[in-house]
């Protein structure tokens, strides 16, 4: 695997997944203020630090409620979870490698995409990190290659749903990585949740 990213690798894209419909959080997770504005917009503003572009993936009938100035990429598919959102970017972009980061990660700072992105392996299908909790790889903060395109392809049509088992699946092809705060990953779904997140932020800012 390549420790380094090498000069020919695939131009890399951001893409920010914003189109759950957050049913355990109560509220529009893209929409919550974590750091000044609305997620989905600092998530894009962070990735595009890394990225030559950046989408903000989402429904159809979100569209209008994303404001002017961002690009979207709707899910072709609806109702078919984060595996969808991925696969729509690789359909309209399927030459370039995707840095995709979930909307319900308040905690992931500059910092954690840096380890992502200098730590690229070009020449598998993603980089990715290890959840700190179970050992398995986060499919939602994770760089996807243009080889994983075809795979993925071949794993919705086998009727998974699931990112993180076309991880699983090809991990001889993945490079996983133990991220440098195990905070900056936690996925915020609930009320408790986010009240957890909102804590680790503060003492973020009071260190």
């Amino acid at each position: 695997m390549t420790s380094a990213v090498q000069s020919d690798a695939p131009v890399l894209y951001g893409l920010v997944l914003a189109g759950g419909r957050s049913t355990r959080m109560g509220q529009d997770k893209a929409a919550m203020n974590w750091h000044g504005t609305e997620q989905r917009y600092h998530m894009a503003g962070v990735l595009s630090r890394f990225c030559s572009n950046v989408f903000i993936s989402c429904r159809q009938e979100q569209v209008p409620d994303i404001a002017p100035g961002y690009q979207t990429i709707v899910d072709s598919i609806e109702g078919a979870g984060p595996l969808v959102g991925i696969m729509s970017a690789f359909q309209a972009h399927p030459q370039v490698a995707w840095l995709v980061v979930a909307c319900d990660l308040p905690l992931v700072t500059e910092h954690t995409l840096q380890q992502l992105v200098s730590s690229r392996h070009t020449t598998g299908i993603a980089t990715t990190f290890i959840s700190p909790h179970d050992g398995l790889p986060e499919p939602l903060i994770t760089i996807w290659e243009p080889a994983a395109y075809p795979l993925l392809q071949q794993h919705m049509a086998s009727g998974y749903k699931c990112p993180r088992k076309a991880l699983i699946f090809n991990k001889d092809n993945v490079k996983m990585l133990q991220v440098h705060d195990d905070n900056a990953i936690m996925n915020t779904n609930t009320p408790q949740d986010a009240e957890m997140a909102k804590s680790l932020l503060q003492s973020r800012i009071t260190e």
